[in-house]
């Protein structure tokens, strides 16, 4: 039976080598697949879906904020690969829902579950209601080797909750981390402003995306 999965890691897990090799996979046996990505990750290029390890290849579909996910454009596909599923719209999950439920086809979704205030994308958040299979994706905190849970922004090495986070490059970068080192890294300012990890809205979520 089709099902609909989400794979969710921390910046910096290989969710998209992963990607890669299972699309490799499925086109090794002669299968078709079709692989799709959110229109505001442009990183490497317009279409282009690409691992930090240099691997790279070529999105069948990018799907802007306004696109949608239709039904017919999946007659014959084995499985479709959904990559940085945390910038879709919760109606993109449940497009891809129908083609999973009316397609019989698996859709296997890659990204990020939740930003770097610790709060739920709003586009994971519906992965995580509607998934028939949810599988963590794991790597070792940035600076022990603990388990990383979370997604440390930080600027020129000084760990950061407020600001922008959608956008490409700069002086930015994010990191995996442990509960522990999140907490230590945050300035007492900035802990405070995160209330105990609860209280950021939805409107400002969607508005604070990181980059995988």
């Amino acid at each position: 039976m089709a099902k609909l999965y989400f794979r969710h890691g921390t910046v910096g897990s290989a969710k998209t080598l992963n990607l890669l090799a299972v699309a490799h996979n499925y086109e090794r046996q002669g299968k078709k697949i079709v692989v799709i990505k959110p229109g505001f990750d442009d990183r490497y290029g317009e279409k282009d879906v690409a691992s930090r390890a240099g691997l790279t290849r070529e999105a069948h579909m990018v799907i802007g904020d306004g696109g949608r996910i239709e039904i017919e454009d999946f007659e014959g596909v084995h499985c479709v690969l959904v990559d940085e599923v945390q910038f879709f719209h919760p109606q993109h999950i449940d497009q891809l829902r129908d083609v999973v439920d009316q397609k019989r086809v698996p859709v296997i979704c890659y990204g990020l579950r939740s930003d770097f205030r610790t709060r739920l994308f709003p586009g994971s958040r519906r992965l995580l209601e509607l998934a028939d299979s949810i599988e963590e994706v794991k790597t070792t905190c940035h600076q022990c080797n603990s388990k990383a849970i979370f997604n440390l922004k930080s600027i020129g090495g000084v760990a950061y909750l407020d600001g922008p986070s959608q956008q490409v490059g700069g002086d930015e970068s994010f990191q995996p981390v442990c509960s522990v080192h999140f907490t230590e890294q945050l300035s007492l300012e900035s802990y405070e402003e995160l209330g105990g990890r609860s209280g950021t809205s939805d409107s400002q979520r969607e508005q604070d995306m990181e980059l995988a």
